[in-house]
């Protein structure tokens, strides 16, 4: 790890130039291209229900970060022309392979705050910028955490250069719903640039890194709450492709867990955004590109915090995602260990006090699935029950196959209540609480449970009871109290074949169509159904 520091610190001097002339820049230009976009009616309405500000205001800030970012390396290029030393680390080469394919996607960005331009065509014009760095050398050419120093084919590194390039890029467009907050997130994520560039001697990286820093910061003097101009997709899209291309430029000739590690890790709150913002939306099963206002910030708006109050909450999250990537400059297994863990603890601490139902329902499934085996005895306490209803010899029977599924399940009681058709008469066995002698009822508890469930806060499932030949029979009642653990059982086992098998026993039962008679012993051979 060197720093370019010639004699005479000649190069640092040249850095703060080139960041106080960006910054000067950007806040003359700022000013003036809000003034033109207001009075030629290029702003945008707070039409939408996401839209968070009142008034119409100009998008096009990412036209003056463009202008001063490129005005400040045409100006370093010409001192680097003086400089032999500047101009000896100055590629021109790599300078043109990084600004063409931004310049692209700076103008596809000025079309779509102008006119509007759908995600396809978005993501067509980045694919092919993306391409275009690859074509000039700026290419993912192995992934050590995955597959070690394998390097990859040429199309496989492309296809990952491509999704690195897009990835990033948009992850800074997403953020972009508050007043500051992309671009000064996008600042701090410079900054780091720029000093990773600057400790490991990438002089084109530096460069460009600290012109962009300065022109975000003069940007910003305009951008912040309130603001009178917007960033954009001019300038989102911009800055965005602007710093996954530094991060490949940079990742070039540095070591593995700069390359790799630093550059996710300082763009860890767009990053972290955009995946939960994709991961919402599939488990709702919502189209990915929808807007919403289900954003970080929008639920940091709904927790009561200020608008000026989550864009400086959101700024010291990406201060923190900055000061720990830069502990990745020093990678021993101990640094990556601790940056690992506190990032992990920090990000699930963050997002369960964000309170996404998505998330929510996600780790019910993952809870469910730990408990799948109690589920799994459930569910074959009912199949069982159903199957040896089909075989039911008499009523006592079916109060044991009854009782033996639902002693050891999550329900805690339940009462059978049937009707006497003509003809049929009630069997001897029941110690009926029914006062009508058409109607016969039986009701169950839990021996461990209480014997009576009224009065205290419980839920009831009422199974309708109709058989086969779809004659009403009665009815069945579940009953479970409300403090219990979550339900594992699969409902429709209980809604449909069993019902049914219930009925048809009664039917057989009580028609008298099996008429068997008891051996002494045979009772105890019958094996009933038992949950687990």
């Amino acid at each position: 790890m060197q720093l370019i520091e010639p004699e005479g610190g000649g190069l640092t001097q040249v850095f703060f130039a080139i960041f106080f002339l960006s910054l000067v820049f950007s806040f003359v230009f700022t000013r003036y291209v809000r003034d033109f976009a207001s009075r030629h009616g290029w702003v945008t309405a707070p039409s939408q229900e996401r839209h968070l500000h009142s008034t119409p205001l100009p998008r096009l800030g990412g036209v003056a970060i463009f202008i001063s970012f490129s005005l400040s390396i045409v100006a370093t290029a010409l001192v680097a022309s003086y400089n032999p030393r500047l101009h000896s680390a100055f590629s021109g080469k790599t300078l043109l392979t990084i600004l063409i394919p931004a310049s692209l996607v700076f103008l596809l960005g000025v079309y779509d705050d102008l006119y509007g331009a759908g995600p396809y065509l978005k993501f067509s014009v980045q694919a092919v910028a993306a391409t275009m760095l690859f074509m000039g050398g700026l290419r993912i050419v192995n992934i050590p955490v995955l597959f070690g120093n394998y390097r990859l084919p040429w199309f496989v590194g492309l296809s990952f250069t491509i999704l690195w390039v897009l990835g990033i890029t948009n992850a800074f467009n997403l953020i972009d719903g508050l007043d500051g907050l992309a671009a000064g997130s996008a600042l701090f994520s410079t900054l780091v640039v720029f000093v990773v560039a600057l400790l490991n001697g990438f002089p084109l990286v530096t460069v460009m890194a600290i012109a962009l820093a300065g022109a975000i910061l003069g940007f910003l003097r305009y951008n912040f709450n309130p603001a009178t101009i917007f960033l954009g997709d001019s300038g989102s899209l911009f800055i965005g492709f602007l710093l996954s291309a530094l991060a490949l430029e940079g990742a070039q000739k540095a070591p593995t867990i700069v390359a790799v590690a630093i550059p996710v890790v300082s763009f860890g709150l767009p990053i972290l955004e955009t995946s939960l913002s994709i991961l919402r939306r599939l488990i709702s099963g919502r189209p990915v590109f929808t807007a919403d206002r289900e954003h970080i910030h929008h639920k940091l708006l709904q927790h009561g915090l200020s608008h000026r109050q989550v864009v400086i909450v959101l700024y010291a999250v990406s201060a923190v995602f900055a000061l720990l990537s830069l502990f990745l400059l020093w990678p021993t297994g101990s640094s990556l260990g601790l940056v690992l863990a506190v990032l992990g603890v920090g990000i699930w601490i963050g997002v369960q006090r964000l309170g996404y139902l998505e998330l929510g329902e996600l780790g019910r499934v993952a809870q469910r699935t730990l408990q799948q085996r109690q589920a799994f005895i459930n569910n074959l306490a009912i199949r069982r029950a159903t199957e040896e209803l089909k075989a039911a010899r008499d009523y006592e029977q079916i109060q044991n196959v009854l009782e033996a599924a639902f002693g050891c399940n999550d329900f805690d009681g339940f009462n059978v209540k049937f009707r006497l058709f003509p003809g049929e008469s009630r069997p001897d066995s029941v110690d009926s609480t029914s006062p009508r002698l058409a109607e016969v009822s039986f009701a169950w508890s839990k021996a461990c449970g209480p014997r009576s469930l009224d009065g205290l806060a419980a839920w009831t499932l009422s199974l309708e009871l109709v058989s086969s030949s779809n004659r009403r029979r009665g009815a069945m009642q579940l009953h479970r109290l409300y403090s219990q653990p979550n339900l594992q059982l699969d409902i429709n086992l209980l809604t449909t074949i069993f019902p049914a098998a219930l009925a048809d026993a009664l039917d057989r039962v009580l028609e008298g169509s099996v008429q068997v008679i008891a051996l002494p012993g045979q009772e105890s051979d019958f094996v009933a159904a038992q949950a687990g």
